[in-house]
C-alpha cells in the first residue's frame, strides 16, 4: 500500500498541530478507547497512564510519523522497538482498528472544525498503512519465537523454581517452563514479558523484565527492584513465591550485544539497571570472549548494590574484566567502590574510552540522559551508542 500525493501532503501539514495539542489528544483517546473498550485495560500499563508518560509517548510517536510520513525509513528502528513491546503484550491485528478508531476521533474530538473531510480521509488512510507495517513486523517477531527451539507464541505457563535476595530492594526470581520443556534462548539484553492479576488489581498487568543472567536454554532469571510505588513489583517481592506459576511471553526487545563482534564492550548502569548489562557480561564471560570488558556501575550504597561480589569475582578471574564503582552516598561500612558520589564518566575516561569500543547502557533517565552527552561530546560515533529505557520510550 502507497500513500497517495494529497494524503502525504495533508498529514505533514498537520503535523505541526498534532505537535502543540499532542497530548491533549493523547488523553482523550485513551479515555475514550477504555470506556468503550475495558478489556484492553489488562493490556495498557495503568501506572504509565497516571503519570502521563504513556500519552506523551503515544504523542511523540504520531508526530514522529506525520512529520516523517514521507520518508518512513527514518522510523525503522522506531518501529522495531515498538513492535517488540507490542509482540510482548501480546498486541494482535483486530486490535489496530480499535486503536485507529478512538485515536482519529480523538484528533477530530481536539481540533474541532480544523479536520476537515480531507483532513479524515487522509489520516485514515495514513493510519491504514502505519497499521499494516506494525501487524506485518509483529507477525514476523510472532513467528520467529514460534518456530525458534523451545520458543512460543502468546504466553506459556512457567514456575518460580527460585527467589533470591540479592540486596536490601534487588530480588532475583527464577522461572522454568511448567511443561517441562526448554526455553527459546535470547539475545543478552531483551527482556520477557509477565503476566499477572494482584488481588488488589482489576485488571491483568502486564510489565517487561530484562533478563538478567546468559541464557541456557533451561530457565530464566530476571532481577526486580521493590518500588515505593510499584504495585508489580511489591506484588513479585511480597506475594509471588517458589512453586507459583505464572504466565510469560518470549524474549523480546531492540537493544542487546553484539555477541558477533570483537570491539571492546563497555557496560554503564544505574541501580537496578544493571539487569541487562549482567545478562551481557554474563553471557560474554561464559563464551569465553577475549574482548575487552569494561563494568561501570552506580548504586546509592552497597546495601541497594546487588551482585557486586559476583561481578568482582568475574572482574579478579578475568584479565580482559574490569568493574568500576561509584556510591551516590556510602555508609561507613562500604567497601569495595572506587568513588563516592554521583558517576563521573571523566573520572573513568582512561579506563572506558577504548578504541572502537561500543557503549551500552541503562539506569534513570537523568543518568543515561549524562552518559549520552558524555560519550558524544568525547566524539564517540553514535553507531556505537546503545541505550535501553525503561518503560514508554523516550529519546536521550
Amino acid at each position: 500500500m502507497s500513500l497517495s500525493a494529497q494524503t502525504i501532503s495533508i498529514v505533514k501539514s498537520t503535523a505541526p498541530v498534532l505537535a502543540q495539542h499532542g497530548e491533549e489528544i493523547t488523553q482523550h483517546f485513551y479515555q475514550q478507547m477504555f470506556k468503550e473498550n475495558p478489556e484492553l485495560l489488562d493490556i495498557f500499563n495503568a501506572a504509565n497512564q497516571k503519570t502521563g508518560r504513556q500519552q506523551a509517548a503515544l504523542a511523540n510517536a504520531v508526530y514522529a510519523y506525520a512529520a516523517n510520513i514521507d520518508n518512513l525509513g527514518v522510523l525503522t528502528a522506531a518501529v522495531q522497538r515498538i513492535a517488540h513491546k507490542h509482540a510482548s503484550f501480546n498486541i494482535l491485528p483486530e486490535h489496530y482498528p480499535i486503536v485507529g478508531k478512538h485515536l482519529l476521533g480523538a484528533v477530530a474530538h481536539v481540533l474541532g472544525d480544523a479536520v476537515t473531510d480531507d483532513v479524515v480521509k487522509a489520516w485514515t488512510e495514513a493510519y491504514g498503512l502505519l497499521a499494516d507495517i506494525f501487524i506485518e513486523v509483529e507477525e514476523g517477531i510472532y513467528r520467529e519465537n514460534e518456530n525458534s527451539q523451545g520458543g512460543w507464541r502468546g504466553t506459556r505457563d512457567f514456575k518460580v523454581v527460585g527467589k533470591v535476595l540479592e540486596s536490601e530492594l534487588i530480588t532475583s526470581f527464577y522461572f522454568e517452563p511448567a511443561d517441562g520443556g526448554t526455553v527459546a534462548d535470547f539475545i543478552p539484553g531483551q527482556y520477557i514479558g509477565i503476566y499477572l492479576q494482584p488481588a488488589d488489581s482489576e485488571n491483568r498487568c502486564i510489565r517487561q523484565y530484562s533478563l538478567s543472567d546468559a541464557p541456557n536454554g533451561k530457565q530464566y532469571r530476571i532481577s526486580v527492584k521493590r518500588e515505593d510505588n510499584g504495585q508489580i513489583s511489591n506484588h513479585l517481592h511480597d506475594s509471588v513465591q517458589v512453586g507459583d506459576t505464572l504466565q510469560l511471553s518470549p524474549p523480546s526487545g531492540d537493544f542487546f550485544l553484539d555477541t558477533r563482534a570483537e570491539s571492546p564492550v563497555v557496560l554503564l548502569s544505574g541501580g537496578v539497571g544493571q539487569t541487562p548489562m549482567l545478562s551481557m557480561l554474563n553471557s560474554l564471560v561464559a563464551n569465553n570472549s577475549q574482548r575487552e570488558i569494561r563494568y561501570v556501575h552506580s548504586a546509592v550504597n552497597g546495601k541497594v548494590h546487588a551482585f557486586g561480589e559476583h561481578v568482582s569475582e568475574i572482574a579478579a578471574k578475568h584479565d580482559n574484566v574490569e568493574q568500576v564503582l561509584f556510591y551516590d552516598q556510602p555508609t561507613d561500612t562500604c567497601s569495595g567502590h572506587q568513588f563516592s558520589g554521583l558517576t563521573d564518566l571523566n573520572a573513568v575516561r582512561k579506563q572506558i574510552e577504548l578504541p572502537d569500543a561500543h557503549y551500552y547502557f541503562c539506569g534513570p533517565l537523568g543518568y543515561m540522559s549524562m552518559i549520552s552527552e558524555t560519550l558524544k561530546g568525547w566524539g564517540v560515533p553514535v553507531e556505537n551508542i546503545h541505550f535501553e529505557v525503561f518503560g514508554p520510550h523516550k529519546e536521550i
